[in-house]
């Protein structure tokens, strides 16, 4: 860990203050011991931050465990307990632990936040990212050092493997706990770690230092069209609102960087809610010849497209929505509707079409005054609203219930009630089948 500890020397400023976020994993005690042996050298003031998520009853033991380790080596211990969640735990606790972390930056005037994150949690990161999709911005995982406003945020050891921290620690007395929720399968990290990464390392032992430097071009192609992009911005989008016409105008991918730009600055620390569905959802809005188009986004806000502007606000019904059906749609009350490959169901929760006879891509939406669909083998119109009061569906799920549209907005199913003129029957031609599932039904 000598490479380590220089780099230390080199990055810190002497009679800095810093603070250190630690767990009390091998991780961060490693990276709180090689700052305890600068410390006297560089006259560093070191503040350990320690949050205990109160998940695992270790977590008070470990609390304690570390408080001991500080006050024996003159180190200021402060912590914080998350009692209780809000929505996404993970993400709620990020946000609590960086708004602790931010507290203490400012009340001893620190220049420095540093973490443990290494190598691994940062191929980790990539791995997940382009498993779920991402900006070109998240496929690069975290930077060796993030500029905030006041501070930096430093993590050194991003070189390092998860195997090199805990063969140090163990060769060097460092006490430490382990996390035993780590070895759970039930998260997508633990399953990239324990099966995917060492499969990895058998083809490339240092495999984590080729995706930092993966991470390192990112940033670099990142930065240079953000730098464009921010020009371009300053005609395209005005007072939050975006000019279609002068969007069109761009190439797709500064399109597509001006989206991610948009919705970074609406998400900020919660913009891993967002994914490529989203993005290419809007970029599909933003093409369509529909004047008039909304579509949900997470985080309850909305998306809004009104003739040659467009915006995104908060969802203050939280009942419209259009979404694009690709494979599988699920709606906020649980139901769901899919594509599937065969069925033996004929009913009305089943209806198959020909694609040549539709426009891609399919739309799950809800009702708009004056809908109206062709029936199926009467070839006869009736609004959507006179089937509801003909099949006594209640008023609470009228304003919700489902309906399936092209990219024209013909209405093709209204799932569960009533086949168009589009179903095929099973010895017609048809390629998509489409099934509604209703939660009572799973």
């Amino acid at each position: 860990m000598n490479d380590i500890l220089n780099k230390l020397k080199t990055k810190l400023q002497n009679h800095s203050t810093i603070v250190i976020a630690v767990s009390g994993g091998p991780d961060s005690m490693v990276l709180l011991s090689l700052l305890y042996k600068i410390k006297k050298e560089k006259n560093l003031k070191l503040i350990c931050a320690h949050v205990n998520h109160k998940l695992r009853k270790e977590s008070e033991e470990e609390a304690k465990m570390l408080k001991t380790f500080c006050t024996h080596n003159n180190i200021i211990f402060e912590y914080m307990e998350i009692n209780e969640y809000k929505g996404n735990k993970e993400n709620y606790a990020r946000k609590k632990r960086y708004e602790f972390f931010e507290k203490l930056i400012k009340k001893y005037s620190s220049s420095y936040l540093l973490t443990a994150h290494h190598g691994d949690d940062l191929t980790e990161t990539i791995m997940m990212r382009l498993i779920r999709g991402s900006s070109l911005k998240g496929y690069a995982g975290f930077n060796e050092i993030t500029e905030k406003e006041n501070y930096k945020i430093i993590r050194p050891l991003i070189t390092k493997t998860k195997e090199e921290i805990l063969n140090y620690a163990i060769k060097t007395n460092i006490p430490y706990a382990i996390d035993k929720t780590n070895n759970s399968d039930v998260f997508t990290r633990n399953r990239i770690r324990k099966y995917i990464l060492p499969k990895l390392k058998e083809e490339n032992k240092s495999v984590h230092l080729k995706f930092l430097e993966f991470s390192k071009k990112l940033t670099e192609t990142e930065k240079f069209l953000e730098k464009i992009t921010k020009e371009k911005l300053k005609q395209i989008y005005k007072e939050k609102i975006i000019d279609i016409n002068l969007l069109k105008n761009e190439d797709e991918l500064i399109q597509k960087q001006i989206i991610h730009h948009i919705l970074n600055k609406t998400y900020k620390d919660n913009i891993n809610k967002i994914t490529n569905e989203h993005v290419n959802n809007i970029m599909h809005t933003l093409k369509s010849k529909n004047s008039n188009k909304k579509i949900n986004l997470p985080n309850n806000k909305i998306f809004i497209k009104s003739y040659n502007k467009a915006w995104i606000e908060e969802n203050k019904t939280n009942n419209p929505y259009d979404i694009i059906l690709n494979k599988k749609v699920t709606l906020s009350n649980k139901d769901i509707i899919e594509i599937i490959d065969e069925t033996m169901d004929h009913s009305n929760y089943v209806t198959k079409i020909n694609s040549k006879d539709i426009k891609l891509p399919l739309h799950v939406r809800t009702k708009k005054d004056g809908d109206k669909l062709i029936l199926k083998g009467i070839n006869k119109t009736k609004k959507i609203k006179d089937i509801f009061i003909d099949e006594k569906i209640p008023i609470t799920e009228r304003t919700n219930w489902p309906i399936v549209t092209d990219d024209n907005d013909e209405i093709i199913w209204l799932p569960g009630l009533k086949k168009t003129k589009f179903d095929r029957e099973k010895d017609q031609n048809y390629d998509i089948i489409i099934r509604y599932q209703k939660k009572g039904s799973l």
